[in-house]
């Protein structure tokens, strides 16, 4: 297909992570082709080689060859998914045009069938072919109709050596520290409290690291920064991911499963922590009430939620579980600190000057001299340990499409 180009950056696209089948990720790729102008950039190498892409479509690709492209796409598939896997279920899709970005939005914060999936294809008159459950067709014709109109950032892609596969990665942490500090507009780099190199993924797939940011001249720039075993090939992707496309206002009534909200509320329930080190309060607004959850690998986040108090107001932003129903939150928002009191001493005699003894829960104060009575003892405002504002999770805990403060302040 040498008479063709690609059309603007390969897509990455990251689906709802709150689906229970999902692959790790939850991601899916799409490449557009045609014929380009010659205003070109190189977006990555292969063998060796320049990949470039035009930044502009002068024509489509000639209905004649259709037939070559889906060929080349199922042999790509074929050979490469790993069909062996139970949650890897592959399929491709070729359109003549942008599905509609609905079905995008639909797929990143709700749940979306095959047979819907299947339904629009054909009203399309696509080409595509689904492997086992057919999952991957989702996935596949949801990249097609995400737009990087609204949001979007990059992902600049390094891959391992084959030989290297599955074995332990070489990627030098000091360098990727050394990368974070200089390329301001990257994101997501190291986890300096715990120590995490957030570059280099946990699965044993081909992927050697990948660098998130929001300028493609700085991504090659910390490509260049960061030592590692050598690199087979590299490639720039236009991707959704840290844009919080997947979360929704919602009020705590119209909280489904599977979603991802923004809820508002006051705290009715102070924090407290369970078995495992997870920390759970609750929020109320006028719908209903809900259990909000730090969980264990969201780490130091739980003692910034442990500053929380009942009446405080919070924006909550998380994922929701199914049993039971809870948020699992990916970041805070504090807009209001309740005032609290706490008790210094038991109230003082009027008239001995001792301070007086309680009569019991709740039943006031009485001086043991005089018989004197108070209904209250001496108390002073608390400090609060926490300010307004957004609190996150480390690096070490997001999730691909979470938007970090650091997008959010820029």
């Amino acid at each position: 297909m040498e008479n063709y180009d690609i059309i603007g950056y390969p897509h990455l696209v990251r689906l709802n992570p709150n689906i229970p089948w999902k692959t790790r990720g939850n991601g899916a790729v799409s490449i557009q082709l045609g014929r380009g102008g010659k205003n070109k950039t190189k977006i990555g190498e292969i063998d060796d080689r320049d990949i470039v892409s035009s930044l502009e479509l002068t024509q489509d690709i000639d209905k004649s060859d259709y037939k070559e492209v889906k060929n080349i796409v199922r042999e790509t598939v074929e050979v490469n998914a790993r069909t062996d896997d139970e949650n890897t279920n592959p399929g491709f899709v070729l359109l003549e045009k942008r599905s509609d970005f609905e079905l995008y939005k639909k797929t990143v914060t709700q749940i979306v069938s095959i047979d819907e999936t299947k339904s629009l294809l054909r009203s399309l008159k696509a080409d595509f072919e689904g492997y086992k459950n057919c999952r991957g067709l989702i996935g596949a014709t949801s990249a097609i109709a995400w737009s990087p109109s609204r949001d979007k950032t990059y992902e600049l892609i390094s891959y391992r050596q084959r030989k290297k596969w599955g074995s332990r990665r070489d990627v030098d942490s000091v360098s990727v520290k050394n990368m974070d500090i200089s390329c301001k507009t990257t994101f997501d780099n190291y986890d300096y409290d715990n120590e995490h190199n957030r570059l280099v993924p946990n699965s044993p797939c081909p992927i050697l690291y990948g660098i998130r940011g929001d300028d493609v001249k700085e991504l090659v720039k910390a490509f260049k920064i960061v030592k590692s075993e050598p690199v087979d090939s590299w490639l720039i992707f236009e991707t959704n991911q840290g844009t919080d496309n997947h979360l929704q206002k919602k009020n705590i009534a119209d909280i489904q499963p599977y979603q991802s909200a923004i809820i508002k509320g006051s705290v009715v329930k102070n924090p407290y922590t369970i078995e495992g080190g997870h920390v759970i309060f609750a929020i109320e607004d006028y719908t209903g009430t809900i259990d909000c959850v730090a969980y264990e690998p969201t780490k130091g986040f739980r003692n910034i939620v442990r500053k929380l108090y009942v009446g405080d107001v919070v924006e909550v932003y998380g994922g929701v579980r199914r049993h039971p129903l809870t948020v699992n939150m990916e970041k805070i928002k504090v807009n209001h600190l309740a005032t609290i009191y706490e008790k210094i001493e038991n109230p003082v005699c009027p008239n001995c000057g001792k301070h007086m003894k309680s009569k019991g829960r709740n039943q006031g104060y009485k001086c043991k001299l005089c018989g004197a009575k108070n209904d209250k003892p001496s108390i002073t405002e608390k400090q609060r340990l926490i300010q307004p504002g957004f609190y996150e999770v480390p690096v070490c805990a997001r999730r691909h499409l979470s938007k970090p403060l650091k997008r959010m302040y820029r």
